[in-house]
């Protein structure tokens, strides 16, 4: 009998906490399956992809910087990919590529279940308009706050992307706005960092003053990356929190994708900290 095959593909990979959760995933519901990661050339993702599904591949998760490259595969798109523009998850069936974005609700699991605040009625800021950000907009004005902005180095590209977004804020009551890095005027309940500058080590994007005191501050980073906007956080009276349980719960939605099961994702973020916690 043939183990089902899934990856993980990026640009760099190697820091990859993906087939750790997968694994677990597929021993906490009986699944029988096998993940591992893949370190792609920037310009082979779509040879890689293909040659993935030759060898018997189901499914794969896209990371950093492959997104806006794997929705553009993709013979079908559900909803919030199309809005997105960008694809974390694919699947691969009857000769279709299908494609999806997990990362909004991954995001919004995690804050609200995992870090139990609600952002029904909040002021949210969103630091960033790439790929990230696309990702998790949508997903961020289902959740019904009452105002979003969203601040970018460049205004145009925080335009462009609240405007593809603008019916949905209506749809969902909220008010949608695009910002430069220091445009706006008053402080928020919740910051989420979904720029690179973690990544390279930059100075936090916005001023503290953007800050309500104990407001939630989020990096969609993990591990050390993360670590300079938590300590700025924490410095300025709000609330740290990394995007480890982000990642986790963006791969309970593509788990629940490929295999129809929610596998208890509490659960494995819980274990995930613990094992990163004891160095491994």
């Amino acid at each position: 009998m043939t183990t089902d095959l899934y990856c993980v593909m990026g640009h760099p990979v190697a820091h990859s906490r993906s087939p750790w959760i997968h694994a677990r995933f597929a021993e906490l519901t009986g699944q029988k399956l096998h993940y591992d990661k893949r370190e792609i050339p920037l310009d082979h993702f779509e040879r890689s992809v293909q040659a993935f599904i030759r060898e018997g591949g189901l499914g794969c998760n896209v990371t950093v910087p492959f997104k806006f490259e794997a929705a553009k595969l993709a013979t079908h798109t559900s909803e919030r990919g199309l809005l997105a523009q960008a694809a974390n998850v694919l699947t691969f069936k009857n000769g279709q590529i299908l494609a999806d974005n997990t990362d909004g609700i991954g995001l919004v699991d995690d804050i609200e279940h995992n870090a139990g605040l609600s952002l029904k009625g909040l002021r949210l800021l969103l630091i960033g308009a790439g790929g990230a950000s696309a990702g998790v907009l949508g997903p961020l004005l289902q959740a019904g706050p009452a105002h979003v902005s969203v601040a970018n180095r460049t205004l145009h590209k925080a335009s462009e992307l609240v405007a593809r977004h603008l019916p949905l804020a209506a749809e969902n009551n909220a008010e949608l706005q695009a910002h430069t890095l220091h445009g706006f005027d008053r402080p928020f309940d919740v910051i989420i960092n979904a720029t690179a500058s973690s990544l390279s080590g930059a100075a936090v994007p916005v001023a503290a003053r953007a800050l309500k005191p104990g407001a939630l501050a989020y990096d969609m980073m993990y591990g050390p990356g993360a670590q300079g906007f938590m300590d700025w956080a924490q410095a300025h009276g709000a609330l740290p929190r990394d995007g480890l349980g982000m990642l986790v719960e963006q791969a309970a939605e593509a788990f629940l994708i490929w295999r129809g099961v929610r596998p208890p994702s509490s659960q494995v973020l819980a274990e995930l900290r613990a094992v990163i916690a004891s160095g491994h």
